[in-house]
């Protein structure tokens, strides 16, 4: 009997340790070859993300091409998403299986929680430094650009755990798009910079209904005078202008303060007049905007083609634009002598795999997407920005911008304007600490507005018992109720069990099932005996 169970255990030991693996490579730590080994082939996979826009996807599909001619012996495969989320969500479940891309675009946010794996990412510092193959390498086969000609503040962005695990990529932030014949019909003059007091002090005039219930300022049914895209950056960006917490450095969870109340008790006065409301309760700014149904349509500069009058990627129909002059400001401040931005746009990380080879090919390819001919070719789609020196300040992007205005594509006035936006304010902007949790809590910003403007819509009471709740609900639905996010979310699910995973524990189960069956027969035969 005891040998049985002595079987059971073995047995058990050997499943539970395959299974162990489910997230972890098993991969050494990466250290970069001497020289990139040429006769031999590699295959590389590339994540992406692209919305409608095929310009870019061409310019994806050109980078690779013209990457692929330099080096004949790299293959890339190109796999694109619709959204940085669904991005995220499969390289949590690849990472489960071994199958990670080789590159990705991504974010800072989401590098810390691939991090949770062991020697998942490669870290790039002694890339970046490498004589041969690192930032303007002597061996490398395209002109790149050098360390310094990468922006700090962007490259800055790509520190996780204090070391380097991405690039940039493009950068945007956020911009106001105003309707300003509007602002001027109510009365007010438009100023360089928006406060938070102004732009609620003209949503509510806005509000005004004649007596059959058509909004005075368009003669319309529908006026949302501002819809903010991105709540989670309504919130983060608030509370960055009034130096009150989110985070800090450790993870540790400051959001609910009482600054965080006071903002939402603001939101809540100008959800309940029709004032304010978001892309989650409403849809597209945009769409709005462009049908002179909204006066303050808060989205990324990268969105600014969809903005306007003559906007080229609108998704309206051409019956329903309107003519408005639309003026590009920076998010509205507390205190517009020490103004506040987030910085956002994607990153491109390298991941690790058994061979340091497949992982230098990776690398050549993260790279040669900041040479000039992809970074200005992408930039020039939307309202992003180049992240090297040595593209803004080359004289086809300079000539670029200078042209603002010429054509209702290519060099669409709002667009370029928002582009400029962020040139101008490079260091007004900021981003979030980033540790494994930080994606949790950004959404947790964002769905305290959500809820609020919600809430109001039912008619429910807005008051500190709500608050409470609230705080205790959102802490609860993103796990930040531990103490710090990292804490909290240091055990995310890594995705599904892989097949052999969850076929070794049905073997597990129909082996102890089998012995405790046969343990029973025997205990019952000697009792009969």
């Amino acid at each position: 009997m005891r040998k049985l169970f002595l079987k059971g255990f073995l047995l058990s030991a050997c499943v539970i340790s395959l299974c162990g693996c489910h997230g972890s490579q098993g991969i050494s730590a990466f250290t970069v070859p001497e020289t990139f080994d040429e006769s031999k082939t590699y295959e590389i996979t590339f994540w992406a993300k692209n919305d409608t826009n095929k310009t870019q996807t061409r310019i994806y599909e050109k980078a690779i091409s013209d990457f692929e001619q330099l080096y004949p012996n790299i293959t890339v495969n190109m796999r694109l998403y619709t959204d940085y989320g669904r991005i995220y969500n499969d390289v949590i479940t690849n990472i489960a299986t071994n199958t990670t891309p080789n590159v990705c675009i991504t974010y800072p946010d989401h590098i810390a929680t691939y991090l949770s794996g062991s020697n998942v990412i490669a870290p790039l510092e002694e890339l970046f430094s490498d004589e041969k193959y690192g930032f303007g390498g002597s061996e490398l086969k395209y002109d790149g650009p050098a360390y310094e000609e990468v922006i700090p503040e962007f490259l800055n962005e790509c520190i996780v755990e204090g070391a380097y695990y991405a690039i940039p990529y493009m950068r945007s932030t956020e911009a106001v798009y105003v309707n300003k014949t509007y602002v001027e019909e109510l009365g007010y003059e438009l100023p360089d910079v928006l406060t938070w007091d102004f732009m609620f002090e003209v949503a509510e005039a806005a509000v005004k209904k004649d007596a059959e219930g058509n909004y005075l300022i368009n003669g319309q049914k529908v006026m949302i005078p501002i819809i903010y895209k991105s709540t989670d950056n309504m919130m983060i960006q608030m509370l960055k202008q009034k130096g009150a917490g989110y985070s800090d450095d450790a993870g540790n969870i400051e959001i609910f303060n009482d600054t965080t109340k006071e903002l939402l008790y603001e939101v809540a006065k100008h959800a309940k007049t029709g004032a304010f409301s978001t892309f989650k309760i409403s849809s597209y700014p945009a769409n709005f905007l462009d049908a002179g149904q909204c006066i303050f349509a808060i989205d990324s500069t990268a969105g600014a083609t969809w903005m306007g009058t003559y906007a080229p990627l609108s998704d309206i129909s051409a019956d329903k634009f309107v003519e408005f002059e639309t003026a590009v400001r920076t998010v509205p401040q507390f205190d517009v002598n020490d103004p506040y931005m987030i910085s956002q746009g994607p990153s491109v990380c390298v991941f690790n795999k058994n061979d340091p080879q497949e992982v230098l090919a990776s690398w050549l390819f993260a790279q040669y997407l900041l040479t000039n001919d992809v970074q200005i070719a992408y930039s020039e789609t939307e309202g992003y920005v180049p992240v090297t020196s040595k593209a803004q300040n080359s004289a086809e992007y300079q000539d670029y911008l200078s042209r603002s205005g010429e054509d209702n594509n290519e060099h669409y006035e709002v667009k370029i304007q928002a582009s400029e936006l962020l040139l101008n304010n490079i260091e007004h902007t900021f981003v979030t600490p980033v540790f494994n949790g930080s994606t949790s809590l950004r959404d947790a910003a964002g769905q305290m507005i959500e809820n609020v403007a919600k809430s109001v819509r039912r008619k429910e009471t807005i008051d500190e018992a709500y608050m409470e709740k609230l705080f205790s609900d959102v802490s609860a639905l993103y796990r930040l109720g531990q103490g710090s996010a990292s804490a909290s979310a240091g055990k995310q699910d890594l995705g599904p069990l892989p097949g052999t995973s969850k076929a070794l524990l049905t073997v597990l189960g129909i082996a102890w099932a089998g012995i405790i069956a046969y343990y029973l027969k025997l205990r019952n035969a000697e009792k009969q005996k």
